[in-house]
């Protein structure tokens, strides 16, 4: 592979998914490349992949599988070299990557809080008794259920635009979106109302995005060396280390989030059973470089108090 850097008549190829959001952390990462190595937009290449999560709309996604449902197309069009690099959202990404696939640049990671949206309503605690809230997220659907075991939770599943309609038809009181998503798409018009990480505690990687490469190519690696946050590196170590020896997937109610205070690193986890009737959850702190280490220990110590047919 050339180290040579890419150029119009031989762009490097960004693989990415086809939403709105998709689009936009595909378009960051461009514009990243191009601030820091000087480069024209025209010497990338921003290529759409359908996942088998967008194809299939018309049922919850813990039917259609597990692990890789956004990602598993693209990772395939990388190794076939349809693709250079590949853009993804880290909560999608599974834990272990293909052989001969790289993950290890990540972009300075946005809000990680999840964001609680209604059009009438501020908060959870502000619905009403056997009020319905949508939402896709098994996670989600949990740790709600846990604090309001009263509400009704269904199956929500689209973009913004479509929960907002969904919202406006009635279908749902309220539904819950990541902050990071709205802020990155500029959707300052959604009734969004971020949730304190101590009431809510989000997703594992939730907010970071991922670009994945082929190992053995030396220009994308080095390419995406430059544009690393390692920050955001050393709190996904802890976080999917974590989630690693969890076995989790998207389809598994956990949740985590690691935070930086000098050269202390603080890991927050949480795992609760589907249906919200049982969650634990703990802290575990140690120094930056520990992180990977942490996520075990952590995990090994709610598994240890859950018990063995937890999940």
């Amino acid at each position: 592979m050339s180290t040579s850097l890419p150029d119009p008549s031989s762009p490097l190829r960004i693989g990415t998914r086809g939403s709105p959001l998709a689009l936009a952390q595909a378009h960051e990462t461009r514009d990243r490349l191009v601030a820091g190595f000087n480069l024209s937009p025209e010497a990338f290449e921003i290529v759409v992949i359908k996942t088998t999560g967008d194809a299939v709309q018309d049922r919850p996604l813990k039917e259609i599988g597990g692990k890789g449902l956004f990602t598993k197309e693209i990772e395939e069009a990388l190794l076939s070299g349809a693709i250079d690099i590949a853009v993804h959202s880290m909560k999608d990404m599974p834990v272990e990557q293909p052989g001969g696939l790289k993950l290890d640049c990540y972009l300075p990671r946005e809000d990680p809080r999840d964001a609680f949206v209604a059009l009438a309503f501020g908060g959870i605690s502000d619905l009403p008794k056997g009020a319905t809230v949508g939402t896709s997220s098994m996670r989600r659907r949990a740790q709600l259920l846990h604090r309001r075991p009263d509400l009704n939770a269904v199956e929500f599943r689209g973009n913004v635009q479509t929960r907002l309609r969904k919202l406006s038809e009635g279908v749902a009181s309220a539904t819950f979106l990541a902050m990071a998503g709205l802020n990155r798409l500029g959707a300052s018009d959604v009734p969004a109302t971020p949730i304190s990480t101590d009431d809510i505690l989000p997703a594992v990687a939730q907010g970071a995005i991922g670009i994945e490469r082929r190992e053995n190519d030396a220009r994308a690696a080095a390419m995406l060396r430059d544009i690393h946050d390692n920050a955001t590196g050393l709190q996904l170590a802890a976080e999917r280390a974590f989630l690693a020896a969890l076995d989790g997937s998207c389809q598994t109610p956990i949740a985590g989030l690691a935070e930086l205070d000098g050269d202390q690193l603080t890991l927050r986890g949480e795992i609760l059973r589907t249906d919200g009737s049982e969650a634990h959850s703990d802290s575990i702190s140690g120094s930056v470089g520990d992180g990977a280490e942490l996520g075990r220990e952590l995990a090994n110590l709610l598994l240890n108090r859950a018990g063995k047919n937890f999940f």
